[in-house]
């Protein structure tokens, strides 16, 4: 049975799933709502169907690096229709490919749920902006909609770096300028030093996946340009640590100093399922960066950030536990989910206004 691959990818925009997996000895699989289900009206997909499917929408040059390096990344359109984050791969001698859903629509920060507080993070002229959380956690939508936050309210030059461009944005009241990693700069490292002499006021960072990516950011933020980039840590404190931890022993000093000038805010996020299973939501962690968390940095103490996360609340800061306790009081999360994602489960019910008894 011949598979009309435009008919797969209809149906994903229509459950609104947010992946789509294709490999050998499953119908086509998506995820909704953060599980995976089988597309039950497709037929189980052999060596040859991936294949072809894979192929069928990969570039010349695509298909040239797929079979150097067995995996590539792209993005993929099907016009009117949707937007994908694609990756191509072989396993067991057969080719797969992972596609996350693109929505077409930026949603603001407010609509998103975010913090408040991000207003007033991304007002800043010049600085380091990080968002983090693992894969799936929606890092990528929160940091679009902060940059078309910027585009309707600034008159500067947005430069992006992506691999593959994910949302694409319109020219507002700035010029915005998307490369992507294998069509327009060869690497993060490259494309990001070649940035510095394009002009920008606000550059964004796919991912800062090595030493010389993160050095590079750092200086642009310490050099006076606004840096948004992501990293996959769990927490405000972690992130720190492991931008500093990249470094050679000899260098981590003044890494610390650097990072405790050039950053402003930290946003840590994880997607949950809502209590009524219709969508999911972000829980956020966020850090300021005030004089007591600078000095905390540039001491070498992170261990002590979350302390000062706790007090924090008239400074904008909100902790992890304190974002899943005001879902679960909206109703918006159940509370078994909430104890489930939080680190300290204690804090999380004495947030909550629970004993650890009730637990």
């Amino acid at each position: 049975m011949e598979i009309d691959f435009t008919e797969v990818l209809k149906e994903v925009v229509e459950l609104n799933a947010s992946d789509l997996h294709l490999t050998v000895g499953t119908p086509p699989m998506v995820r909704v709502r953060g599980e995976l289900r089988a597309l039950d009206n497709f037929p189980v997909l052999g060596a040859q169907d991936t294949r072809d499917i894979m192929y069928g929408i990969l570039s010349n040059d695509q298909r040239k690096r797929m079979e150097e390096d067995w995996q590539v990344d792209f993005s993929y359109s099907v016009p009117n229709f949707g937007r994908f984050r694609v990756n191509a791969y072989m396993q067991r001698a057969a080719v797969g490919g992972a596609f996350r859903l693109i929505p077409s629509e930026i949603k603001s920060i407010d609509q998103l749920g975010l913090p408040p507080v991000i207003h007033d993070i991304i007002k800043k002229p010049r600085g380091f902006v990080l968002v983090t959380g693992p894969t799936g956690s929606g890092k990528s939508t929160s940091l679009a909609a902060m940059i078309d936050e910027i585009n309707q309210q600034r008159r500067e030059h947005i430069l992006t770096i992506e691999d593959p461009i994910e949302f694409l944005h319109r020219h507002k009241n700035c010029v915005v300028n998307q490369r992507e990693i294998g069509n327009d700069a060869q690497s993060f490292a490259l494309g990001l030093r070649a940035a510095l002499r394009q002009d920008p006021d606000v550059i964004l960072v796919g991912e800062m996946r090595d030493l010389e990516t993160i050095s590079t950011a750092l200086t642009a933020a310490e050099t006076g340009h606004l840096v948004f980039a992501t990293l996959h840590t769990q927490d405000t404190a972690q992130t720190i640590d492991r931008i500093i931890d990249v470094f050679p022993p000899h260098q981590q000093q003044q890494v610390r100093v650097q990072l405790s000038v050039a950053l402003q805010g930290i946003v840590t996020q994880q997607l949950l399922p809502t209590a009524d299973g219709s969508s999911r939501v972000a829980a956020c962690e966020v850090l300021v960066l005030t004089p007591a968390v600078r000095n905390l940095i540039r001491e070498g103490k992170t261990h002590q950030i979350h302390s000062v996360l706790q007090t924090g609340g008239s400074q904008g800061m909100v902790p992890m536990d304190m974002s899943l306790a005001q879902l679960v009081r909206g109703g918006k999360i159940s509370r078994e989910l909430a104890e489930s994602r939080s680190s300290t489960p204690e804090e999380l019910r004495r947030l909550m206004g629970l004993g650890v008894k009730a637990a």
